[in-house]
């Protein structure tokens, strides 16, 4: 762990403790240090930017009702990670309660950002190959089981490490490496022939 994550994890801590003392504001520098990236964790469930904020802001809303309970067993923003993708995924059961026919349209460009096949490509058919392998890679990510999709975009999108991610979703470190192996099998099977055109 790097010096600025003991910092962040450090001061997470101090205001966390303001809060359970009663310091309203103190949350208030949670949300703001945190507000974007879980947004941004809920986007990539709803794909639906207001439905995101609404999430993120649900989540917030738990969070702090919740607060009273944390004993910083986990970093705070570890478990707020959780409270989000707890909140997104019973906001996508309701909605298909709902309606039966909601389509999850996934176009997320920070999905490919560390694929290094992408990088140099400039010409406009290789251009062209980059939007088909955005979208293939898309579709290939939204295909997944859910605990193997929620795994890849914590460990690929958020840089999170095997340790976190296993305790944001209450499994052993092995189950997480399993389901971000199979993950990244899956999608390397779609990618393939498009990669191999590309050469």
């Amino acid at each position: 762990m790097n010096s600025q994550r003991i910092a962040s994890e450090h001061l997470d801590s101090d205001l966390v403790l303001r809060v359970q003392q009663g310091d309203k504001r103190a949350f208030d520098l949670l949300v703001i240090k945190y507000q974007h990236r879980v947004t941004q964790l809920a986007n990539r469930y709803v794909k639906d930017p207001s439905e995101a904020q609404d999430i993120a802001q649900e989540a917030f809303i738990k969070a702090y009702r919740a607060l009273s309970d944390f004993r910083g067993d986990s970093a705070f923003y570890t478990w707020l990670y959780r409270i989000t993708i707890n909140t997104a995924k019973n906001f996508l059961v309701a909605k298909a309660k709902r309606s039966h026919d909601f389509d999850i349209d996934i176009q997320d460009a920070e999905q490919i950002e560390n694929a290094p096949q992408l990088h140099g490509m400039d010409t406009p058919e290789q251009l062209l190959l980059n939007d088909e392998i955005l979208q293939v890679i898309n579709a290939a990510i939204d295909e997944l089981p859910e605990d193997m999709r929620t795994a890849i975009m914590l460990r690929e999108i958020d840089g999170m490490s095997y340790e976190e991610i296993a305790e944001i979703m209450s499994c052993p470190v092995g189950t997480i490496r399993s389901r971000i192996f199979r993950a990244r099998e899956a999608i390397d099977k779609q990618l393939n022939p498009l990669l191999t055109k590309g050469t």
